[in-house]
């Protein structure tokens, strides 16, 4: 079935001549640049014969302006916010949807003038059925009394506002306007009063896994992707509740003014196929947005994958213009707090 996919790729991309350059992709971390480079690299490269080199970057936007002007990057991961900002400031290509797979691959949220939906982040609240049976709510994991151990949290403001308004009532539609107002920021921080003493903090997705395989913490907030690699390699038990899970799409872009045009759209449209997304999500965790991706899946695959409808549809989207207007100071309490004993 791949084989007659990359055909049908190769068939779609008759047109564009063959060059020897090559093409560099850059993402934000080393995980991910691992695992594109088993899920979509080989399968590229022996569709088109352009070699792909890869780079990771910061998420700063000053790091992007100079690759801009340098040149030095073809493709490039981001953020919904960082999408909006160098596309306003036009540092990325218009996409010519045509040449890319069209818009209707893909649903809205993964579509933009500057920006073709590449993953879908979502942080769940995860947790060892071996240990617990039942599956947790956010109000769960803040009550230590009728559940008690330890809970892993990001050590990041981002989340952890948004998932201490839930565990004390919010409704999930409603978070972003509780957090519009004074009184509501003082709510979330109060809630997180009551579970301080009991959290652990984690920096890193890698860390999120390791304090739950340990046994370090009993519950995690932590990326899908977490869970599905440590149930799917390491033949763990992990549950995931998607209720109340914050989700954030990451994009492609394309620099512009780059050399490696056409390699750039050819990767996008390849890459953008169900059967490698699916793919990307069995070696990796993470999943496309192309629709009907989950097609590709088994139901034991499905139920961890954040785009299948029944986890979708109970997700909150991160406000990104809340959060790209209130960032700096809200870091700025929350590392007040952290400090204060």
């Amino acid at each position: 079935m791949l084989a007659r996919v990359l055909l049908a790729a190769v068939a779609g991309l008759a047109a564009w001549p063959a060059n020897s350059y090559a093409l560099t992709i850059v993402t934000r971390g080393e995980a991910t640049q691992a695992a594109i480079a088993e899920a979509y690299l080989p399968p590229f490269t022996a569709a088109t014969d352009v070699q792909v080199h890869q780079d990771t970057w910061d998420g700063n936007m000053d790091t992007l302006r100079t690759k801009a002007t340098e040149a030095g990057w073809d493709i490039v991961q981001v953020n919904a916010d960082e999408l909006a900002a160098g596309c306003n400031d036009g540092l990325f290509e218009k996409l010519d949807w045509s040449a890319i797979g069209g818009k209707d691959h893909y649903p809205g949220m993964a579509v933009s003038d500057c920006g073709v939906g590449a993953t879908l982040h979502t942080t769940v609240l995860a947790w060892d059925r071996d240990k617990f049976q039942a599956t947790p709510t956010w109000a769960d994991f803040w009550d230590v009394a009728k559940i008690p151990g330890k809970r892993g949290l990001a050590k990041s403001v981002r989340g952890a506002l948004e998932f201490a308004l839930m565990a004390d009532g919010v409704a999930p539609g409603d978070v972003y306007k509780t957090l519009g107002s004074s009184d509501g920021v003082d709510r979330a921080f109060r809630k997180l009063d009551q579970l301080k003493p009991y959290i652990v903090w984690w920096q890193t997705p890698a860390e999120a896994a390791k304090i739950l395989g340990s046994g370090d913490v009993l519950m995690t907030a932590t990326p899908s992707s977490v869970v599905a690699m440590a149930n799917g390699a390491e033949k763990r038990n992990f549950g995931v509740q998607f209720a109340g899970s914050l989700y954030e799409p990451l994009s492609w872009v394309i620099m512009k003014g780059g050399q490696n045009l056409r390699d750039a759209q050819q990767f996008l449209y390849i890459t953008g196929a169900t059967s490698l997304e699916a793919r990307l999500f069995r070696m990796s965790g993470e999943i496309g947005l192309a629709k009907n991706v989950n097609d590709w899946l088994t139901p034991e695959q499905q139920a961890l994958s954040p785009t299948f409808p029944a986890n979708a549809n109970v997700a909150l989207r991160v406000d990104n213009g809340f959060w790209h207007d209130n960032l700096a100071k809200l870091r700025t309490r929350f590392e007040t707090w952290l400090a204060a004993q």
